[in-house]
């Protein structure tokens, strides 16, 4: 038997493919559903299932058991409601845009899995992320974009730390979407025509705002002002957790053309509207900054930099402001960067590194 493994099922294709792929490698493969929904009741009701409802562990618990390996469903809830729904409120309270799933990546998916399947006897987990982990030649493991550009999620993927992607295997990376598809009909897994999962899985009726009233009650903000740059009023707001940089849609101003949020001020209840070229910018500043494919940025560095999921990413140079600070100048102006989100490097195929963006 090969050394062993724990695959985080989801209950989707990807990770019943993972584990599959695993498997068929010779490797001891144990399938883990994390529980980390916080309501069952609520979980019963979410119909499509997303990658964590109740769901999730039946289509899971049937897929090992056609694999013919051994299941677990392990309780992660207090680490997910601390590390990714209580960030995620606070963020929009701070007039910021968190993106829950990185922070899930990092301190749920692996620091908490990894911790608790080397406890078990594993030395890997693995994922059904389309990426890749290579060590380089400079000894420091990184993150490779997936074989299929379309589906690569590396950009969700940049805060991992050295000793996490250590550790880590993520198999179907390697592979395009319609062939992990394909592998899953020949095996005739149950999910092989089970759709993607698309929300937030706390969110299933993507109601955000509806969601930080609830769980922040009497600490959010209501109604403000929306202002232009200089100050000037031009109409009310519901509140600032309702609106996120770059946002057309929903506004409720009737100014005789469209406009956009430029900026958010938490700390005057504003929401700050502007035109169309207000929302483009050649320099972002970010924090929390975490290096993958080298140790540290010593020195200017022409990158490719995406500053959300869905960008194609653009040009440009990164050089650090101070010890906790990188600043990024692109080659072409950029829309919509939104303070809170992440900012992604890449150097090549490969994740330099990234961090959260500041404004």
């Amino acid at each position: 038997m090969g050394k062993k493994v724990v695959v985080g099922m989801s209950g989707g294709v990807d990770s019943s493919v993972a584990a599959y792929l695993l498997k068929k490698q010779g490797y001891d493969v144990v399938g883990v559903t994390m529980q980390i929904w916080q309501d069952e009741e609520e979980a019963a009701k979410e119909e499509s299932g997303g990658c964590c409802g109740l769901t999730a562990v039946d289509d899971a618990r049937r897929v090992a058991q056609a694999l013919d390996i051994p299941y677990y469903v392990m309780n992660f809830k207090k680490e997910f409601k601390e590390n990714v729904m209580d960030y995620f409120v606070e963020e929009y309270l701070q007039g910021r845009t968190p993106n829950p799933c990185i922070a899930c990546n990092r301190y749920v998916k692996w620091e908490s899995l990894l911790q608790r399947s080397l406890a078990i006897g594993a030395e890997y987990i693995a994922t059904g992320h389309y990426a890749r982990v290579d060590q380089l030649s400079n000894g420091r493991y990184a993150l490779r974009m997936s074989a299929t550009a379309a589906k690569d999620q590396t950009y969700a993927l940049y805060n991992l730390t050295q000793y996490q992607l250590s550790h880590t295997m993520m198999p179907v990376g390697e592979y395009t979407k319609e062939e992990i598809r394909q592998i899953a009909e020949e095996m005739a897994l149950p999910v092989a025509h089970k759709p993607d999962s698309q929300e937030i899985c706390f969110i299933p009726d993507n109601d955000y705002a509806g969601f930080i009233d609830e769980a922040a009650t009497g600490r959010v903000p209501g109604a403000g002002n929306f202002v232009t740059a200089d100050g000037e009023i031009i109409g009310r707001h519901k509140g600032i957790t309702h609106y996120t940089v770059g946002q057309r849609k929903g506004l409720n101003l009737a100014l005789g053309h469209p406009v956009f949020v430029t900026e958010i001020r938490p700390e005057t209840n504003e929401v700050v509207i502007g035109e169309n070229e207000d929302v483009f910018t050649d320099t972002l500043t970010c924090t929390n900054l975490n290096f993958m494919s080298i140790e540290d940025l010593v020195e200017p560095m022409r990158v490719l930099g995406k500053i959300r999921y869905s960008h194609r990413g653009e040009m440009c140079l990164i050089e650090r402001l101070d010890e906790k600070t990188v600043r990024c100048t692109f080659e072409k102006p950029v829309r919509a960067v939104t303070p809170g989100q992440a900012v992604v490097f890449y150097d090549g195929e490969f994740v330099l590194g990234g961090g959260t963006i500041l404004g």
